[in-house]
């Protein structure tokens, strides 16, 4: 299928043939039949990619503030390598998306193949999109009237909140398309509308739909037209829809208002206002989002948990089905909204108009039909078809999942380690083409299945949601595949279980199969050589470990037990692993605790204190902190043994106290052993093991931070 996609770093949009997204839980997958392009958001995401670093600096100064803290923590060249990952992340452009359904995912009731539907699909063939996100179209709405769909959810949601009664007068600033949309809503609610904007031919659209329309760059004074056409009294209420840095807008509408008159902000200006302005007149003023109700909240959104309708009459789906309905009873009309048509194939013919000088409203692209759903699109596409591989004993790779973290670190290690890249998988199949050409491999996909039966690929790397770790490591193990996985492992015993059983059942057939977790920390050169270091010294030993974490939203997937599994299974699990390397014994006790708030309890777990107890004697402390300072170190190691004290700060900087011959080790780059890492992995898979890390060992430690994850989650 073709996709529309956006480099964020550069401003250039692209079409590229991805793979077709994979079906998920409570997902509808779509063939797309129209999608419009929102001259609005596009447009804004295009010309922030094409400004300048300084630019988008002036735009952004807290993230400026924020790199500076970094470079100061982890140093200049992985500031660098940060930033430079995420200006090259592809986004994936659009969101009013007209198509048939092809198949309803588990748990999808509403919804049927052969099903016509508006949902907030991208610009892409096929598109899998959440119920929530979906609305039927009535027969007599064409496909080219629903397209318009989404956009005027966004300007229904800013007129519910402005709350307009019948025969209010009411502004609209910016008379795009959300805005000539809003006009025609507020007339079929009965209100008085004046249009403000600059463009004589939107100006013409507003006057047609019955608004008093007014020419902001030939009139001096707007307050007072509106004064006037408010009958002297002050506008009921003003709905901004323009697009602009300046604060000029909402200044105005301060002033149109009459005494305790209502503001909703639906697209984007300054917010340099004049409390004078909205104090007199006890101006409430509101910022609207988006669609409506539900708008970014992953339960409503990602697991169609909808609100009961007695208590949110309208969602962002209903506010969907309000539109489609107003178009059904040809009270909205958006056919004068659509000024040009291309096909998908000439996609960035149609961005060429949204961002040149041609006048323009509606653009819509135009997809082909397919006979069958069979025609929907392929799950693998091939990126290079001419490259031969090497002996196949050497280790040929599958990638399943390319986040922040597989696309900035764990793929790129493996090519410098000179891994044969195969076939790269992810749900999001935009996503696996970028990476793949990126990086080299043959074929991207949206199929694990489709990956594992490449008889080629002999090692398979995970970097997926925690989730689901357990079962694609099982899967892989069982079809005779190495397995690199991403921590964590498991994230309860249950899932351990079955990789341990997995495993067993391999190694018992003769099999051998080398499994590693990306417990990278240990194969740091600082924690290397504080290994060697610490080999001969005798006794028990003492760790401190402190992981200034810093604080994340409640509701990141991370901290979803069913998703994420916490912040302990998720990343304090790599000190535990790097406390079990240092001392060198197997753990044989552990308890944590957490902060909790003043009612007692630790709704999410990510302040905590670990100890483990070794069974030679040592023990170790590991604080994991949520509640820090970004500008502080971010990691910490000292050891404590035999009269010795090393001292690791952020894997930069090893210090020796009391150490005969040696004061300190420096280098010049962060280093926590990511690329040593997969480097051992791939020597071990090749040479035929053993293993970088017993598999009992990673089976410990993944047993450890279950048994705290657990604990902390039963106080």
């Amino acid at each position: 299928m073709q996709q529309v996609l956006l480099n964020i770093g550069t401003g250039a949009t692209s079409l590229i043939e991805a793979p077709v997204p994979s079906l998920q839980r409570g997902h509808v997958l779509i063939r797309t039949k129209r999608t419009l392009i929102s001259a609005g958001t596009e447009r804004m995401l295009i010309d922030f990619g094409r400004a300048s670093m300084l630019d988008r600096a002036r735009e952004q100064p807290d993230k400026v503030k924020m790199l500076f803290d970094k470079v100061r923590t982890d140093g200049l060249m992985a500031t660098i390598d940060a930033v430079r990952s995420k200006l090259d992340q592809p986004l994936a452009l659009g969101y009013c998306n007209v198509g048939t359904v092809i198949e309803a995912g588990e748990g999808v009731t509403e919804f049927r193949p052969g099903d016509r539907v508006v949902s907030n699909g991208s610009h892409a063939g096929v598109v899998n999109v959440p119920k929530n996100l979906c609305a039927r179209i009535p027969d007599n709405v064409e496909d080219e009237s629903a397209v318009f769909t989404v956009l005027g959810a966004i300007g229904l949601q800013g007129l519910r909140l402005a709350q307009p009664t019948l025969g209010e007068t009411v502004v609209v600033t910016g008379l795009g398309l959300i805005g000539l949309l809003t006009v025609q809503m507020l007339r079929a609610h009965g209100c008085r509308v004046m249009g403000i904007d600059y463009d004589p031919q939107r100006l013409e659209m507003a006057r047609q739909f019955g608004a008093y329309a007014v020419d902001s760059s030939a009139n001096d004074d707007l307050v007072m037209q509106a004064v006037d056409f408010s009958r002297g009294r002050g506008v009921d209420a003003v709905i901004i829809t323009a697009s602009t840095e300046s604060s000029e807008p909402v200044s105005q509408a301060a002033k149109m208002c009459r005494s305790r008159g209502r503001i909703v902000l639906v697209g984007v200006t300054g917010l340099k206002l004049s409390r004078q302005d909205f104090y007199e007149k006890e101006i409430t003023f509101q910022v609207s989002c988006s669609y409506g109700p539900g708008r970014y909240d992953a339960a409503y959104e990602q697991k169609g948990q909808d609100y009961p309708v007695g208590f949110v009459r309208w969602t962002e789906q209903r506010n969907f089905e309000a539109v489609l309905d107003l178009m059904a009873s040809n009270a909205l009309n958006v056919a004068p909204l659509l000024t040009h048509r291309f096909p998908i194939e000439r996609a960035e013919a149609a961005y060429a108009v949204l961002t040149g000088g041609e006048p323009s409203l509606g653009i819509v692209l135009e997809y082909p039909e397919a006979q069958s759903n069979k025609e929907a699109g392929s799950r693998t596409v091939v990126l290079d078809s001419t490259r031969p591989f090497s002996v196949a004993a050497k280790p040929i790779v599958g990638c399943i999942g390319a986040g922040n973290y597989g696309g900035r670190v764990l793929i790129p290690a493996l090519v410098k380690a000179g891994a044969q890249l195969h076939t790269i998988a992810t749900s999001n199949g935009s996503t696996a083409v970028h990476h793949g050409r990126k990086f080299g491999f043959i074929k991207a996909s949206t199929s694990v299945a489709e990956l594992l039966a490449q008889k080629e690929v002999n090692t398979v790397f995970i970097a997926t949601r925690h989730d689901s770790h357990a079962r694609l490591t099982s899967e892989a193990l069982r079809s005779g595949r190495h397995v690199y996985v991403e921590k964590p492992l498991a994230l309860n015993r249950e899932q351990l279980a079955e990789v341990e059983t997995a495993y067993a059942e391999c190694a018992a057939q003769g099999r051998g199969p080398i499994i590693l977790v990306g417990f990278n920390r240990r194969f740091s050169p600082h924690v290397q050589r504080m290994r060697e270091m610490l080999r001969g010294t005798q006794g028990p030993k003492s760790l401190s470990l402190l992981m200034n974490a810093g604080a994340i939203s409640p509701d990141h997937w991370t901290q979803d037990p069913q998703v994420g599994g916490g912040r302990v299974l998720g990343e304090a699990c790599h000190f535990i692993d790097l406390a079990r390397f240092l001392v060198g014994a197997r753990i044989v006790g552990a308890i944590a605790d957490a902060m909790r708030g003043r009612s007692g309890v630790a709704s999410n777990p990510d302040t905590v204190q670990i100890s483990l107890e070794f069974e030679d004697g040592s023990i170790a402390s590991i604080q994991y902190y949520a509640n820090g300072h970004h500008s502080f170190p971010k990691e910490r190691v000292e050891v404590f043994a035999a009269g010795r004290i090393l001292q690791l700060e952020n894997f930069r900087v090893l210090r020796g106290f009391g150490c005969p011959g040696f004061r300190g080790f420096r280098t010049w780059r962060q280093d926590k052993g990511h690329a040593t890492c997969v480097q051992a992995f791939l020597r071990a898979v090749e040479s035929g093991g053993p293993s970088p890390i017993p598999a009992e060992e990673i089976f410990e430690v993944s047993r450890v931070a279950i048994d705290v994850a657990e604990g902390l989650g039963g106080r």
